[in-house]
């Protein structure tokens, strides 16, 4: 059973990973052929694998390292790739991207090193607001609902809030395991 169930696990992992160059295909291929919709669900049912693969993970106390690594590797890939292609179909800007993905990728190189002290970096609960709202905002992006708020369009407020949070979720990271950039590591 329990193999099983890491198979599960893995290839809900899988499927994100999988699904990113599609998504990224289609967002890139739309230019008016209505292909919004599609991405947007494939994109949306990447996006629950994520959330089922963390609950069963906790339901069958099945947490490795390893399924750790997939399952932050997998959400990293959906989501930068995602926003690569919607830069380059002038649905995300530039820099809301840059800053999500450098959160990434600095966050990434700060596992590697509580990692090297024998630390797992668990996620906080900003961690995993971090990942909704880019979620959500990601989302939005795609399916580009022709929703107004003010002078802003409602895929740009809700980009603009999840790099908001993206940074808070970087510091409080970066708060809670400065003891590892002196060999001190603060993780209970």
């Amino acid at each position: 059973m329990i193999r099983r169930s890491e198979g599960l696990l893995t290839a809900l992992s899988s499927v994100r990973v999988l699904a990113v160059p599609v998504i990224m295909a289609l967002v890139l291929a739309n230019d008016g052929r209505g292909l919004d919709d599609v991405a947007g669900v494939l994109f949306a049912l990447a996006a629950v694998t994520d959330t089922l693969d963390g609950y069963l993970a906790r339901r069958w106390s099945l947490e490795t390292t390893l399924g750790s690594f997939l399952d932050t590797t997998a959400d990293k890939l959906l989501t930068s790739g995602t926003l690569v292609a919607l830069v380059s179909v002038g649905r995300a800007s530039a820099w809301i991207a840059t800053i999500i993905i450098g959160r990434e990728l600095l966050i990434m190189g700060l596992r590697g090193l509580v990692a090297a002290d024998g630390v797992v970096m668990k996620p906080s609960i900003w961690g995993k607001l971090k990942t909704n709202t880019q979620f959500v905002a990601i989302l939005l992006a795609i399916l580009h609902p022709a929703v107004d708020i003010g002078s802003w369009r409602l895929d740009e407020v809700a980009m603009l809030i999840a790099a908001l949070i993206t940074v808070a979720s970087a510091v409080e990271y970066l708060v809670r395991f400065s003891g590892s950039f002196t060999g001190a590591a603060s993780e209970p």
